[in-house]
């Protein structure tokens, strides 16, 4: 090789040195920032849904509360005309693009026929004489129409004398001394939480094929926030596309995505905790009733009063300006359809939005 070429060669090794200094390679799967090029993809495609639609529907639907204990009846539950493909084509006409249903709220009654309690749809002998699967009717549809699918589970806590459970607001309807406190889970989970959990998990995520989101409720709860990053990990590893959101969590280490609780914060006055800021550069997602107020169940009792369609077009859009999904819960009735006003404001949100 000629001196010529040499001195070329080493002016290319400079050169290259200098590049390096001035960007860094990307080792182990990270960004300059720090953050998992793997998640940040997964944060990007989140982004694209923009808006969904969350649906609180369980056994606190039957009963007029907002945090079930586990020792209702069971008959209660009776949607007689219940229709996933109904719930879906509501939130398309409002232009949503997934939605979250809750699968497992704090009464621990499980929407699908899990193999690891009786403590859900074989007990409501009401529906489908006990061998429904409303998880199955809810995933089929809403793919069907062409939307992402998500669940909503609840980790374990203490409900039983919160949220409309106090003997002074709902009689009869606060646990006994003799009722043991479920905290959330069936009386199977009782004494290895976390294992009752997982388990749980595994079937989710291996039955009803892909799965969008996994939206937990009380992820750092005084019973298994100990295990929280095992159980996160447990869904990446069954799902490594899947977006686990940890309410409330500002934090990648605990949630892939930035969670705002709007009407908790709005109800606790701080309303600088409900959005995410101005400048915001971390994917997020806030959620939101479509009642105005922090009522996420369909109650019987109280008049629901709806947000105007304009107001939630304009939250939607400030969301989206600040990096962030909108998740409207719409509420199911006892007949298991979205009806009514809520229909009405949905279709309303799609015609200021130019829906086709």
């Amino acid at each position: 090789m000629n001196t010529k070429n040499i001195c070329f060669l080493n002016l290319i090794v400079v050169l290259l040195g200098f590049s390096f200094f001035l960007h860094p390679v990307v080792l182990s799967g990270q960004n300059e920032t720090g953050l998992n090029v793997a998640l940040q993809q997964k944060q990007s495609e989140f982004l694209k849904w923009e808006f969904g639609m969350f649906m609180h529907f369980n056994m606190g639907t039957f009963v007029n509360r907002e945090w079930a204990t586990g020792y209702e009846d069971p008959l209660a539950f009776n949607p007689r005309k219940l229709n996933c493909n109904q719930w879906a084509k509501a939130a398309k006409s409002a232009g949503m693009k997934y939605g979250v249903l809750t699968i497992k709220h704090t009464g621990g009654w499980c929407l699908w026929p899990s193999q690891f309690t009786t403590h859900g749809i074989q007990a409501f002998k009401n529906y489908k004489g006990g061998k429904g699967d409303i998880v199955r009717e809810f995933v089929d549809a809403f793919r069907k129409n062409g939307l992402k699918v998500g669940f909503y589970y609840c980790l374990p806590g203490d409900y039983s004398t919160k949220y409309g459970n106090k003997e002074d607001i709902f009689k009869g309807y606060k646990i006994t001394k003799d009722q043991k406190d479920l905290h959330g889970l069936p009386t199977e989970a009782q004494g290895d939480y976390t294992g009752f959990i997982e388990k749980q998990i595994t079937e989710l995520l291996t039955k009803y094929g892909i799965i969008d989101e996994l939206w937990f409720d009380q992820y750092g709860n005084k019973y298994t926030a100990k295990d929280w990053q095992k159980i996160k990990v447990l869904v990446h590893k069954l799902q490594p596309n899947c977006i686990v959101l940890a309410n409330n969590s500002n934090d990648y280490k605990d949630t892939d995505i930035y969670s705002y609780e709007f009407p908790y914060w709005k109800s606790v006055k701080k309303l600088e905790k409900a959005m995410p800021p101005v400048n915001n550069t971390n994917p997020s997602e806030v959620c939101d009733c479509i009642v105005d107020g922090s009522t996420w169940f369909w109650n019987s009792e109280n008049p629901l009063k709806l947000q105007d369609a304009q107001v939630i077009v304009d939250k939607l859009q400030t969301c989206n300006k600040r990096k962030a999904n909108y998740l409207l819960n719409v509420q199911p009735d006892r007949d298991g359809l979205i009806n009514g006003e809520f229909l009405k404001t949905l279709k309303e949100i799609g015609k200021i939005r130019n829906v086709k």
